[in-house]
């Protein structure tokens, strides 16, 4: 009698099992790990707060992370192993503290994207209508942060938000810079497309392929890219330029997408909030200036910076309010205030300006996903 033939059906049947009891086993162990780690975080965090620091020491958590993601080989991405510390030590703050951040709303806007994406989702987001709110909501201490946009790589600087650092006394203890992806969302199909809404910097930049591609859609302003998804799913005929999570927030169809002209489109967020940030060897500190309204004034300034070897990443000039022709500076240089050259710099801006006012310094983050 010959041998019975094994099923090979029940041969993967058998694996299978084993696998999902290999995978069982790890979450189990990762679950006890994740645990552990908030148990050491939360009391890192009470150390912290009972020495009169910061609740939420990022360039701590930055450094750490990057020290663990040394020799990392796969095969999960990066940016998803980043996305779970992200989540991890927000989770832990929250054990300490929810912190409340205020951003320009509503939901799922790019600056809720950056609140995320400095914050995790265990703070506590608060949206409003205007930047102008985020400022006021910290100014009144309602919250424990803001987050505000200052710079797009393709529209330049964010005039709201540099107004109000002229208005009232913010200091800036980080920044956010975020990829800034264009989807056009719909109900329909984009040939039934006749009003495209957007906030205007985004529609500005997708004006090429707004050209190209739907050169007869009507373009209207909205207060934000969130708004004009809302919009979008409630009107036939509409689409928005909005992110690929409003998308999924409000049940919208992709019709396009990576819509930016510069496929290099970064925003950066400025982090406001009420304290110091450490120096980490990696600082940029931001300053603003007011220089007397004579020849040579902003010469003289400038010269400063090269004497003491100052490298200089972002000048943007502003109108002064009530004023004719007159002009705030805005600056930022590489370097923190506990340096011996930043020292001497800013003494030596103050003896060539009107006006100094140290906006804060922060850590230099790269642009995330």
């Amino acid at each position: 009698m010959g041998k019975k033939k094994a099923n090979p059906k029940k041969r993967s049947t058998g694996s299978s099992v084993a696998t999902q009891r290999s995978l069982q086993r790890i979450q189990r162990d990762l679950v006890a790990l994740l645990n552990e780690y908030a148990r050491v975080s939360e009391v890192l965090a009470q150390k912290r707060v009972a020495r009169g620091e910061p609740l939420h020491d990022l360039p701590f958590e930055h450094e750490l992370l990057e020290k663990g993601l040394q020799g990392h080989t796969g095969p999960l991405p990066t940016r998803s192993l980043r996305a779970v510390f992200r989540e991890l030590f927000s989770g832990a703050r929250s054990l300490v503290k929810t912190l409340r951040v205020a951003y320009l709303g509503p939901t799922y806007s790019y600056s809720h994207l950056a609140a995320i994406e400095r914050f995790g989702s265990s703070a506590e987001l608060v949206p409003v209508a205007t930047i102008a709110a985020v400022f006021e909501e910290l100014n009144r201490r309602h919250v424990d942060f803001g987050i505000v946009p200052i710079e797009n790589s393709t529209d330049g600087r964010v005039v709201d938000t540099l107004g109000m650092f002229t208005r009232l006394p913010v200091r800036i203890c980080g920044e956010v810079q975020l990829r800034i992806h264009h989807y056009l969302l719909g109900r329909g199909a984009r040939s039934e497309v006749h009003e495209v809404y957007s906030k205007p910097q985004a529609l500005s930049q997708c004006r090429e392929w707004l050209a190209k591609h739907l050169p007869t859609a009507r373009v209207v302003e909205m207060t934000s890219t969130a708004a004009a998804a809302r919009l979008a799913a409630e009107k036939p005929g509409a689409a928005a330029i909005a992110s690929l999570q409003a998308a999924v927030n409000y049940e919208l169809n992709v019709l396009a997408e990576k819509i930016e002209d510069n496929p290099n489109n970064v925003t950066r967020f400025a982090v406001i909030g009420d304290h110091e940030a450490p120096r980490t060897g990696r600082d940029k500190t931001a300053v603003m200036l007011e220089l007397a309204h004579t020849p040579g004034s902003l010469a003289d300034a400038t010269a400063v910076f090269k004497r003491n070897r100052i490298n200089l990443t972002w000048i943007e000039s502003f109108p002064m309010p009530n004023t004719e022709q007159e002009y705030l500076f805005f600056v930022e240089m590489e370097g923190h205030p506990e340096e011996a050259r930043i020292k001497r710099t800013l003494a030596a801006l103050a003896r060539k300006t009107d006006r100094l006012v140290v906006l804060g310094s922060y850590s230099q983050n790269p642009p995330g996903e």
